[in-house]
């Protein structure tokens, strides 16, 4: 199947033949003949293959077109390689691999034999663009080549946002270095990853007939067994009522997932033309789908020519109108020596690993502990930035950029002894009580570690928890891209709190459930444990065995309280800017010579094993001691 690029999902297209005003700039491929060769074909292959895609493009200004064209090659080139039924499933891997691992090793040169690369190389390079994002993309196209099963719609959204929102992030990445941020409001994200949603289940749609001819069907099973037998006609290609009523309900379910009229409020008229044409494309391909018939089963079924005419005309006139008043920045042509990007990551599918921490400049190795007594899930408050930067004479926010460093290290040390959930208390709910310049300076020094982004490279996953509506919305949309990036990593999950309150967790809780009674008829008096844990906000979030404060405090101070129920406590009085990878390791030594009872009858401990109140209050070593 042709998964749908990336640039259609980018809310920032324009179409004009002739091509419509804009603003000037320098040549958008330079002087060189390799180069300017690259971007024709990127942009030839977009229009033979996908016209309507070449159509959105070129509702853009000009100057941001290749990088456009660029970025859909590339997603299609990748897919091409998967999908070649001519080549065993092995192969076909290999193929991907190998295309990923000769893009890593190109980008740092600037330049590629493969014209595809050659032009992305180039994008990537002249927008600064971080391609170590497209890292689990790709290796799910990798992935891909083995088949694909879903059992549900939630398996189903996850594998198609995985692979469309990365690529989409760099077509934001664009405009955004253009001068046109297409930032979404925070009560939109929803409706937007729905919105992608619809794309990929009306390419499904579309490509149905090809894939089938290869043997897939990529649609989850949740749907199929709502029309019993649809499945095994499929499988047949054989045209049933069954079928029939699967496929009606599937483009009624994709035209209005893709009918998202509060997506574009208050967005800049360039991309909200484009989303509205967008949608508009695809409403008009379902209803080719809709009208095609059993022969949805052997051919991919297109609008007329006049319905897309109909579509396409007033929006070249919106948009030439909302560009020309809009002026942007376009970098020059990269020279030999300016700056490059990192090159992307290999993925784990394809190398077997991530990169490893750097070890402690010490050289201490970290305590070799069976998996079977770590503790599965340690959450810390980071108590003593302040006072750490007071004692030095600094402003308060010097220490909470040594902080930073300090989280560095300690995340360093839960990959070292093999962690697998590790939660920090970044900023509470309390926390916008501080001086405003304290706040200012705290979420300044966020966006930077999340742009840096340190983890790019190591077996870590991103989340975050907390709430959106005080945040400023670059920093949520960041904390976002970051989750979405790093969803299908399987080493340490990082859990960054962020205007994070435990009261107020419950309290959105309680109301969520409350919802539920009201609207599925939940009787309240059978309300359990696990109905309350499933309406958390993170439901899948493990219980905390061992919760540490740096900075000398004996208090949990509003952090995580049901998660931490029956955690094990732990307080140093190191403040956290002194801390390293030893004080992690020290609190999770000491967490193993703990006995837990969980309310049952303690056995006897043997004379000399340290007491939990002990454990509780002694020093970590290193650095923090």
């Amino acid at each position: 199947m042709s998964d749908v690029p990336p640039a259609t999902t980018a809310p920032a297209d324009r179409e004009a033949t002739p091509t419509p005003p804009g603003p000037a700039g320098p040549p958008v491929t330079g002087g060189d003949p390799a180069l300017r060769a690259a971007y024709r074909l990127c942009r030839r292959r977009t229009k033979n293959e996908d016209p309507a895609e070449y159509a959105l493009i070129q509702l853009v200004p000009a100057a941001l077109r290749p990088a456009l064209h660029a970025l859909w090659a590339a997603a299609n080139a990748l897919d091409d390689l998967g999908d070649d039924r001519t080549a065993p499933a092995a192969e076909r891997a290999a193929r991907v691999g190998a295309w990923i691992t000769a893009l890593h090793r190109e980008l740092p040169t600037g330049s590629s034999p493969d014209p595809v690369r050659r032009a992305l190389v180039d994008t990537a390079n002249r927008w600064h663009l971080d391609l170590s994002e497209l890292r689990d993309a790709m290796a799910q196209v990798q992935d891909d080549t083995a088949g694909r099963h879903f059992t549900d719609w939630a398996e189903w959204r996850t594998w198609g946002r995985d692979n469309l929102l990365p690529w989409f992030g760099l077509v934001r990445t664009v405009f955004d270095r253009a001068g046109v941020p297409v930032a979404l409001r925070l009560d939109t994200r929803e409706a937007y990853e729905e919105f992608l949603d619809g794309v990929r289940l009306t390419d499904i749609l579309t490509d149905l007939a090809a894939d089938l001819a290869q043997g897939d069907l990529l649609l989850p099973a949740e749907a199929l067994d709502q029309h019993p037998g649809s499945a095994a006609d499929l499988a047949q290609r054989r045209w049933s009522p069954a079928v029939a009523a699967l496929v009606t309900h599937l483009t009624g379910l994709a035209r209005r997932w893709v009918t998202q009229e509060s997506l574009t409020r208050g967005m800049h008229p360039g991309p909200a033309t484009v989303l509205h044409t967008m949608a508009a494309l695809l409403r008009a391909q379902l209803d080719a789908i809709d009208a095609a018939g059993a022969a949805l089963l052997r051919t991919a079924p297109r609008p007329a020519l006049r319905t897309r005419a109909r579509i396409l005309a007033p929006a070249r006139t919106r948009a030439a109108l909302a560009w020309t008043l809009t002026p942007l920045t376009v970098p020059p042509p990269q020279r030999p020596g300016a700056h490059r990007p990192a090159a992307p990551a290999r993925p784990a599918s394809t190398t077997g690993i991530f990169r490893l921490p750097p070890p402690h400049p010490s050289g201490e190795q970290p305590p070799e502990i069976p998996p079977g007594d770590l503790p599965a899930h340690v959450a810390v408050i980071m108590d003593g930035n302040g006072r750490w930067a007071q004692q030095r004479g600094l402003a308060r926010h010097e220490g909470h950029r040594a902080g930073a460093t300090a989280v560095r290290e300690v995340v360093h040390g839960a990959l070292d002894i093999g962690l697998r959930h590790l939660t920090l208390y970044t900023f509470s709910t309390e926390n916008w009580h501080r001086d405003p310049e304290e706040v200012d300076a705290i979420l300044d020094l966020l966006r930077r570690e999340l742009a840096e982004n340190p983890f790019r490279d190591l077996d870590v996953r991103l989340r975050w928890h907390g709430r959106a509506g005080r945040l400023p919305p670059d920093l949520v949309d960041v904390l976002h891209l970051r989750e979405r990036t790093t969803r299908a990593r399987t080493g340490l999950t990082l859990t960054m709190c962020i205007d994070y309150g435990g009261r107020d967790e419950l309290t959105r809780t309680a109301a969520a459930l409350a919802r539920r009674a009201r609207e599925d008829g939940l009787e309240p008096d059978l309300i359990a444990e696990d109905d309350f844990a499933r309406h958390l906000p993170l439901p899948d979030m493990p219980d905390v065995d061992l919760l540490w404060r740096t900075g000398g405090e004996q208090r949990v101070s509003n952090f995580l309280p049901w998660h931490t129920a029956y955690a094990e406590l732990h307080f140093t009085p190191g403040l956290w800017p002194d801390t390293d990878r030893r004080d992690l390791w020290q609190a999770v030594t000491a967490y193993t010579h703990r006995q837990r009872h969980l309310g049952a009858t303690p056995a006897a401990a043997p004379a000399d094993e340290p007491s939990a109140a002990h454990c509780s209050t002694a020093p970590a070593a290193g650095a923090g001691g």
